[in-house]
């Protein structure tokens, strides 16, 4: 699919098909008012079988004297309440109508309606993005697959082209391959997506976008001593990897970001077993490796000025008789020991040394992307992503991303009292710190190992998924990485 920005009369242009915008109030944009006049008044006598609820649609076929095959007419809500959220429902919508009609091109003549004081930059990027989440697939492991290639092949965005949104263009699109990659990733089983595979996709990228490749194995983990990283892989057949990409858009002087992403494919709890529900979703346990591909993809797609590395930390974690069990020791490849209290809390484990490893590098600032905690769940539901850091310009940045992003944070405590639910008579301290504050004790414990840096968590356990009819990946926090690397940058 293409995305083009170029002027267009709405009445007049030659297209499969033309997108209008329709307050709930049945007041047409300027744009619809102009179709109206040149059809007769044929969008006025329509607008009694459209709500005008945000994201509702009324298709019109062969209106007199109008360019277009058909007029697509979308709600955008009540005019007064129109913002980010209203345009997003709009546009998806849209995206969803045109998926499912067949049309090889199409005007989308939505962006230019403001939009809550945004730039039509951040209007470029989010119908891109809707229209190439409406249309992303996937069925690689069915049989009888549908047509893989859609139907809609142009996209035009109806604009006076200029270098400012010719650039968001080109994110847009860049972000949308990276989150693609996220979402197939974390769709596919944990039989096809193990921890080689995911080496196997960073060396693939590696070629590709001409990026650094980096693969330990395990007797490089056992010489460097990541002591909680092997303890949680003891029982899988699967090799653990520790994957490292870098990608080098600015000066070699310029220290990078660090990405660092938990790459569990598979999480049965181990010792700890989960419970048989939904236990399938476990696969989506590698989102945060994932999201790490997708983003570093997405900047080196758009040739982005930073630097960034991403360290991967990825494994199974499975029951068995070599598996760790509850009151074993661990000693991690910073040197402090972990009571191991429960095996199911082993995303912190495998995180503790990959964030130790990612130091050699010295980053600007270490951001880890993890599915932490169910707590994260039940704190936040599935609509903000958890925050935590400890430092709190480097939690404004990523805020400020992801409300450009509009894939939202939400800050959490990461206040030292939490520390001391983590005591443990026997070591250090402990994997878990109880029931109480379950996603902010997980950070706690990562917050052992990041002393040095500035850091922050991205807890997407309750982000990075959809369950249900609609189950699958969503492909989060790629944009809000993208947005907080570029904005990093400099790139506002």
């Amino acid at each position: 699919m293409e995305f083009s920005i170029r002027p267009l009369s709405p009445e007049t242009a030659k297209a499969g098909c033309v997108v209008l915008g329709v307050h709930a109030e049945k007041e047409l944009t300027a744009a619809a008012r102009r179709v109206d006049q040149r059809s007769r008044g044929a969008l006025s006598a329509a607008l009694p079988d459209l709500s005008g609820k945000a994201g509702s649609t009324l298709l019109l076929r062969a209106l007199p004297e109008v360019g277009a095959e058909r007029v697509l007419l979308v709600g955008l809500g009540a005019k007064n309440e129109f913002a980010e959220s209203a345009y997003r429902d709009a546009v998806r919508g849209a995206a969803n109508a045109l998926r499912d009609l067949g049309a090889k091109d199409a005007a989308l003549f939505l962006v230019d309606t403001k939009v809550n004081g945004r730039p039509l930059s951040w209007n470029v990027r989010q119908a891109v993005g809707a229209v190439r989440e409406a249309f992303y697939r996937f069925d690689e492991m069915k049989s009888q697959k549908k047509n893989s290639t859609p139907a809609l092949a142009e996209v035009t965005l109806p604009l006076s082209p200029n270098a400012q949104l010719e650039q968001a263009l080109e994110e847009a699109e860049a972000t949308a391959e990276g989150t693609d990659l996220a979402r197939t990733l974390g769709n596919l089983p944990a039989n096809i997506c193990t921890p080689g595979y995911l080496a196997e996709q960073a060396k693939k990228l590696a070629r590709e976008f001409k990026l650094e490749a980096q693969v330990l194995e395990r007797k490089d983990m056992e010489k460097l001593g990541m002591g909680a990283f092997l303890a949680v892989t003891r029982a899988s057949h699967e090799p653990p990897k520790l994957i490292v990409l870098r990608y080098s858009g600015a000066a070699k002087s310029k220290a990078p970001l660090a990405f660092v992403g938990k790459g569990i494919t598979f999480d049965t709890g181990g010792i700890s077993l989960k419970p048989a529900g939904e236990m399938d979703e476990m696969k989506y346990d590698m989102s945060g490796a994932g999201s790490v591909l997708g983003a570093l993809r997405a900047l080196a797609g758009m040739k982005a000025p930073v630097n960034v590395v991403g360290v991967i930390p990825t494994c199974e974690n499975m029951p068995g008789g070599g598996a760790v069990k509850p009151g074993d020791i661990v000693t991690t490849l910073s040197g402090q020991t972990v009571e191991i209290l429960n095996t199911d809390a082993e995303g912190r484990l495998i995180l503790c040394d990959a964030l130790t490893y990612a130091e050699r590098f010295k980053p600007e600032a270490m951001i880890n992307i993890a599915t932490l905690t169910g707590a994260c769940v039940i704190a936040l539901g599935h609509v903000a992503t958890g925050l935590f850091a400890n430092d709190e310009k480097l939690a404004d940045e990523l805020r400020a991303a992801g409300d450009d992003a509009w894939d939202r944070v939400w800050q959490m405590p990461l206040w030292e009292d939490y520390q001391e639910q983590l005591r443990s008579n026997f070591a250090d301290f402990a994997n878990i710190g109880g029931r109480p504050a379950g996603s902010i004790t997980a950070a706690s414990f990562l917050a052992r190992f990041t002393r040095k840096q500035r850091w922050a968590h991205l807890d997407i356990a309750g982000t990075a998924w959809r369950s249900g009819r609609e189950k699958g990946s969503t492909g989060r926090p790629v944009p809000l990485l993208v947005r907080f690397a570029l904005r990093h940058a400099g790139r506002k």
